[in-house]
């Protein structure tokens, strides 16, 4: 392939397409034909540009992590950082991460399809508190599906979505997180095809659903494109992401494609260790299958069956990631990485402490693989990193990983 487009099955390579029941096919096609009409529509686009902006609050600002880089790269001898680091400021969009970009954009969709009846599946609770907040703009019924133990790790999110209107229904089946959540809300979508639209918040699942969250995700690469030309006169050498099903990393890479000479970094969550088998890294540890309507990389065991994955992260506790990153993987696009769980409290704690930026557990990951990298690359090398969503929701699971009882 020579550029990172599906083909008409909905493949990236040998990854993708549509593994779904009879039941879901026509309205995946209804879908696709609403995304390229959506597409090619002034209309559409104008609003969609006006929402990100005076809602959403976009651009997102570049940052120079000044401090970050020098603790991390040491200087030189004119006080700048021997490597400089840039941060991509998710975070700062409304609602605390990048999930409302492709929240907002899905909810206007639903409303060209007719579709007021809006179901999504979170892990983190980000996904789920941005379809609640677009639900509750456009007027549209939420139902949020989301695991018990994610319930438990996130309990400030389920109080949020609950607050702006949205049904949380709480999933007691499988490892309790995202992987059974996604698996209800499939069942859901099945049922009520006719008048659901499936709010789906990462890039995996059945096409047109990865392509369609890639393009809605990649403002943040197109941005970041813009902001680093404006303030460096060039490209990035690294762009680096965490990775779980994927939409924040596709969306930073996707921009950057053809610009073989910026290197993609991917970053997932080896938990406890990628030997002790306790840990949410397909990409470095899996192997091709079907999961929730793509072929793509998963944690399988020898019987085919899909493995339980871990992470202190909830946004990256998922078997399985999205078809491109597993076409990225491939072709060498990328390359893929792993941080465990401790590596990652300490780029948690070490971006707080010396920027006053306190990040999500999943882009503490990404971070936890900078501090690695920047100690053998070239002096004046430019590192991009996808600061995908801030802190505030890993309060409790932070406190306890680090032995501090809350009052």
């Amino acid at each position: 392939m020579a550029t990172a487009r599906p083909d008409e099955r909905g493949r990236y390579g040998a990854f993708g397409g549509q593994f779904v029941p009879e039941t879901l096919m026509t309205a995946l096609g209804e879908l696709e034909r609403a995304f390229a009409e959506a597409q090619d529509d002034a209309s559409f686009q104008e609003e969609l540009a006006a929402l990100l902006r005076d809602f959403v609050g976009r651009p997102t600002p570049l940052y120079l992590a000044a401090n970050l880089s020098k603790r991390l790269s040491g200087t030189q001898a004119n006080g700048s950082p021997r490597v400089r680091i840039y941060l991509k400021r998710e975070d700062l969009a409304h609602t605390g991460a990048h999930k409302i970009n492709n929240a907002v954009a899905q909810g206007l969709l639903a409303r060209r399809l007719g579709k007021n009846r809006i179901i999504a599946e979170t892990g983190a609770g980000q996904h789920g508190v941005a379809a609640a907040t677009v639900c509750a703009m456009f007027g549209q019924e939420c139902i949020v599906y989301m695991g018990a133990e994610d319930v438990q790790r996130q309990a400030l999110n389920v109080f949020r979505m609950k607050l702006l209107g949205a049904e949380v229904r709480i999933v007691d089946s499988g490892s309790r997180t995202l992987k059974d959540a996604i698996n209800e809300a499939i069942r859901d979508w099945v049922t009520n095809v006719e008048t659901t639209h499936y709010l789906l918040g990462s890039a995996v699942g059945p096409h047109p659903y990865p392509l369609m969250v890639r393009e809605f995700q990649s403002v943040i690469g197109s941005e970041a494109r813009e902001q680093i030309m404006a303030v460096e006169g060039r490209l990035p050498d690294y762009a680096v992401a965490c990775v779980g099903g994927g939409s924040n990393a596709i969306g930073l890479f996707h921009p950057f494609y053809d610009d073989e000479a910026v290197r993609f970094i991917g970053v997932e969550a080896a938990g406890d260790g990628i030997e002790t088998n306790r840990h949410a890294a397909p990409l470095a540890a899996g192997r091709p299958g079907v999961l929730h309507g793509a072929y793509s990389f998963l944690m399988q065991d020898e019987g085919g069956q899909i493995e339980e994955a871990h992470s202190i992260s909830a946004g990256l506790d998922y078997p399985g990631v999205g078809p491109e990153h597993s076409f990225y993987k491939e072709s060498g696009r990328a390359e893929y990485a792993s941080a465990t769980d401790d590596e990652a409290l300490a780029a948690f704690r070490l971006l707080s402490e010396t920027e006053g930026i306190i990040p999500a557990l999943e882009p503490a990951h990404a971070l936890a693989h900078v501090a690695k990298l920047v100690r053998d690359i070239p002096d004046d090398s430019i590192v991009l990193v996808g600061l995908s969503g801030r802190g505030d929701k890993d309060m409790e699971i932070v406190a306890g990983a680090l032995g501090v009882q809350l009052t």
